[in-house]
């Protein structure tokens, strides 16, 4: 199982590379990392996904964020509901006879045609890993020039109150 955590850091220069040097000094492998301005000013979101399994490492890699300067907090969130999404753009080498199949490829995977020029197409599409792993598969065949993904951003999931039979909710609001 992947470790997935939620850092929020203060927005300024040398925080990433801070983070980055943490996960070398320690021996730890940075499988994904995105990071992105979030809620609050001042303060960015970075989702770091590692390939440790193992919880006591994992432990440590949490405490150790959480000592660095400019990490306000971080969540383990391996374990809890999330929702988790990566995005890629994906170039192929596709003339007038295949665009047709592209795009179909493209709408079942509920991808969008980001960009057309005479010999390629730049296809878009956002989900979890393993529908852009599949995407990537069966672009294969028409000729992959390129692929630019994200790495993987997420969020937990929200809480959802039982309704009681009047449409409220057990907290009283609707």
């Amino acid at each position: 199982m992947k470790q997935t955590l939620i850092a929020q850091v203060e927005d300024k220069p040398g925080v990433l590379n801070r983070v980055a040097s943490l996960f070398r000094r320690r021996n730890f492998n940075i499988e994904s990392l995105a990071v992105g301005h979030s809620e609050m000013p001042g303060v960015s979101r970075m989702t770091i996904v590692t390939d440790e399994e193992e919880l006591l490492r994992r432990n440590v890699i949490r405490t150790n964020l959480l000592k660095l300067i400019n990490v306000i907090d971080v969540q383990d969130v391996t374990e809890q509901p999330c929702v988790i999404r990566e995005t890629a753009l994906v170039k192929i080498n596709a003339g007038a006879t295949q665009r047709g199949q592209v795009m179909d490829v493209a709408e079942m995977y509920r991808a969008r045609i980001v960009d057309v020029a005479t010999e390629t197409l730049i296809v878009e599409v956002t989900g979890e890993s393993s529908k852009i792993e599949s995407l990537i598969g069966v672009l294969e065949p028409f000729g992959i020039s390129e692929i630019m993904r994200t790495g993987q951003i997420a969020m937990t999931r929200g809480l959802v109150l039982p309704r009681n039979g009047s449409g409220t909710t057990t907290n009283g609001r609707h």
